[in-house]
């Protein structure tokens, strides 16, 4: 009994400890100016993508893909019932600008996920194991870390044919694991080192324990780190893809936009059309970039005493 009273009390110390942790870390990132810029961005458009779900509801001529203006059969510029104008079919930008943000946010974050999910596990892994299995992992990671994803993208949409979201979110999270678990690795065989895992070997603990319950936390706020810029490296490549043409043509993305505005010959005609999609990738993947400048000095001491220096 009083040990399970122990176990409790530990229990409880741990979140106290936690949670601590995760106050002082805001309150370090609140003092960032460049911080609190990109949370404002990404916040805009986080309600953007929930906006998303609204405008089809009000109106079936508002989908962003099958909804056309009955009195529309060109492109025109904004009005009181399209606030951004409307396509050459009659489709409300607005409407697709809202959707593009949700498809954004979908591929930046599932294939960040999935690729920092990757590299942490194959990371730790090869830091921890060594020998054999570390030369086995790194040498992977260096063959798959050379070939340029966007061009290996096209390559397999040209001999598939068009890809969905899915794919595409797959194909991006599988060429973007290397850099991180090279990254994790390094930490790992610095941690692998440190007297309180000594302890735990010598408290009995096996090789999965010590992964995964005293290196895996103090390795993951690197990770999370990684992934604000691995969602950056997503949104543009879904992008570049849309916009050549090899994108998911069931779904409005922002490089759809973009590909749709310059293959109807309107590149130069509508400004309307073509700016909002080319500023919110921008602006995104800026946001991004912000919050993980501002996360690399809440997580580096060094960096906020530079800071404080200048």
């Amino acid at each position: 009994m009083p040990s399970r009273k122990k176990k409790i009390l530990e229990e409880r110390s741990r979140r106290w400890r936690r949670m601590e942790r995760w106050a002082q870390g805001w309150a370090i990132y609140k003092k960032n100016f460049l911080g609190r810029i990109g949370l404002v961005l990404l916040s805009i458009f986080v309600l953007m993508a929930l906006a998303s779900f609204i405008p089809p509801l009000v109106d079936p001529m508002y989908k962003p893909m099958s909804g056309v203006d009955p009195e529309i059969t060109a492109s025109t510029g904004p009005s009181f019932r399209h606030w951004l104008g409307t396509d050459f079919m009659g489709r409300d930008l607005f409407s697709q600008l809202l959707a593009g943000a949700r498809v954004a946010f979908t591929v930046g974050i599932a294939s960040a996920f999935v690729s920092i999910v990757l590299g942490t596990l194959i990371g730790m892994t090869a830091g921890y194991m060594g020998g054999w299995t570390d030369t086995l992992l790194m040498r992977t990671a260096d063959i798959i870390m050379v070939m340029p994803t966007l061009l290996v993208v096209l390559i397999l949409a040209a001999l598939f044919g068009q890809l969905n979201i899915w794919s595409i979110v797959l194909i991006i999270a599988l060429f973007r694991w290397p850099g991180v678990s090279r990254v994790i690795r390094a930490q790992t065989l610095t941690l692998k080192e440190r007297p309180f895992i000594d302890a735990a070997r010598v408290a009995g603990a096996s090789h999965l324990r010590i992964l995964f319950r005293h290196i895996m936390p103090n390795v993951l706020p690197l990770s999370f780190l990684y992934m604000t810029f691995r969602v950056t490296a997503a949104i543009n490549i879904e992008a570049a893809l849309a916009f050549l043409g090899f994108g998911d043509p069931g779904t409005v993305s922002w490089g759809m936009m973009l590909q749709w505005v310059w293959k109807t010959g309107y590149m130069f005609k509508a400004p309307y059309w073509l700016l909002p999609p080319g500023i919110c990738i921008s602006l995104i993947t800026l946001s991004f970039y912000l919050l993980g400048r501002a996360m690399d000095e809440v997580l580096d001491p060094r960096l906020r005493k530079e800071g404080e220096r200048y």
